[in-house]
């Protein structure tokens, strides 16, 4: 019987954004990398690696809480018993006929699953608020230069943090279905709103489908202090 791990909330089942995606799970939980027990990859049934073994409690805990939610979305998802191993490129390893993501910051960690014939990819990150000077520093490096010219000065903190992120959430749902790895300069955030939607545009060609000039939907919400978004296809 598998258990939670000491250093794991327990779980919440609950859709945090404003649009649902037809279904998808998405489960959550926080967590506490001081409380990490040394059994608690036992007690929760799932393989530490020997880079795992090696790595702080940090990684550990962040690892071993995404895992944790991943297994719990797949069980309601279709009942499966299945916890994602890693690629070499260290991308999850979800099951056959099943899109998913997993993401974890300070204290919280998340995972979202969806049936093949329910979407086609889906990518979850959340980070951390940016300060008004963090954001400046790092805004030449996240933004194009479309992106910084019609940069709104007075939301800059949220607007650097929210077009990371969703730039992490395309990667993520894109990665797995062309292979090809892209960066902050090849995708753009072309609009986002109040109520949680947004727009991105792709910047680069990928893959025959996945083309310089498709624009797909985002989605973000904001929780004491963290943003978390979704691209899904």
């Amino acid at each position: 019987m598998n258990r939670l791990p000491t250093c794991c909330a327990p779980l919440q089942h609950h859709w945090p954004l404003p649009r649902p995606v037809a279904g998808a799970v998405l489960v959550s939980c926080a967590f506490d990398p001081s409380q990490l027990a040394a059994d608690d990859f036992q007690r929760a049934g799932i393989e530490q690696t020997a880079s795992l073994q090696r790595s702080v409690a940090k990684r550990q805990a962040e690892y071993l809480a995404g895992r944790v939610c991943a297994r719990a979305a797949l069980q309601r998802l279709d009942g499966r018993d299945y916890v994602p191993g890693t690629h070499e490129d260290r991308s999850p390893i979800w099951p056959s006929a099943v899109h998913g993501s997993i993401t974890h910051g300070k204290g919280w960690a998340a995972a979202v699953v969806a049936a093949d014939g329910a979407c086609r990819g889906l990518g979850l990150d959340q980070e951390s608020l940016l300060d008004d000077e963090r954001a400046e520093r790092l805004a030449a490096e996240i933004l194009t230069p479309a992106e910084l010219a019609r940069l709104d000065r007075s939301q800059l903190g949220l607007t650097v943090t929210l077009t990371f992120s969703l730039k992490e959430s395309l990667f993520k749902t894109l990665y797995p279905l062309t292979r090809q790895r892209f960066y902050f300069e090849h995708a753009e955030v072309l609009e986002w709103s109040a109520d949680g939607l947004a727009r991105l545009r792709l910047l680069t060609d990928l893959s025959p489908a996945w083309r310089h000039g498709v624009e797909l939907d985002g989605q973000f919400c904001l929780h004491d202090g963290h943003l978390l978004s979704l691209v899904s296809v």
